[in-house]
């Protein structure tokens, strides 16, 4: 078990302790609510982590590291934030697409502008959630507010890198 494994165990195992003192059928209710959860959640991760290793078998080295690369660049930023705004699907698709992707060559600041387009622009809960609940007139605004964040954040990672050894590929 890793460091942040044990520190979230910790805060959870307080939090329960919390939930106890204010008396037990408060706790049973959230650690039933914690196993319906955990049972939801689930079978996401058993499709979600091989399909992972899967696709890292899939993905063309030489293609990653060109278009999505350390050397590729801004270019690279744009591509990955472009990328990471239409990519479908919550975190159990995202995230190893983006392990995928970092095992194929792509590059930290690439992978950072496309988490943050992923989280700002995600084309596929704009059309479902933002448009028919707040309008395009608050979506246009929002979005373009945050325009320039992914590639902002790409740019930021990429001047950061020198100072730190991160690598995507094995966490």
């Amino acid at each position: 078990m890793s460091g942040p494994q044990i520190i979230l165990w910790v805060i959870a195992l307080v939090v329960l302790a919390l939930c106890a003192r204010r008396g037990i059928p408060q706790a049973r209710r959230a650690v039933a609510e914690t196993n319906r959860g955990f049972w939801r959640i689930l079978p996401m991760f058993c499709v979600a982590l091989p399909m992972a290793a899967f696709l890292s078998e899939l993905v063309p080295a030489d293609i990653a590291t060109e278009w999505l690369g350390d050397d590729s660049g801004l270019s690279g930023i744009m591509i990955a934030s472009l990328a990471g705004g239409i990519m479908p699907g919550g975190p159990f698709v995202t995230f190893p697409l983006v392990i995928t992707f970092s095992k194929a060559g792509a590059g930290v600041a690439q992978m950072t502008a496309l988490l943050t387009a992923w989280s700002v622009y995600a084309l596929h809960r704009i059309l479902t959630w933002e448009y028919p609940v707040l309008g395009w007139r608050f979506v246009a605004m929002r979005l373009a507010s945050s325009f320039f964040l992914p590639v902002l954040a790409g740019l930021i990672m990429q001047a950061l890198l020198p100072f730190f050894a991160i690598n995507l590929a094995s966490p």
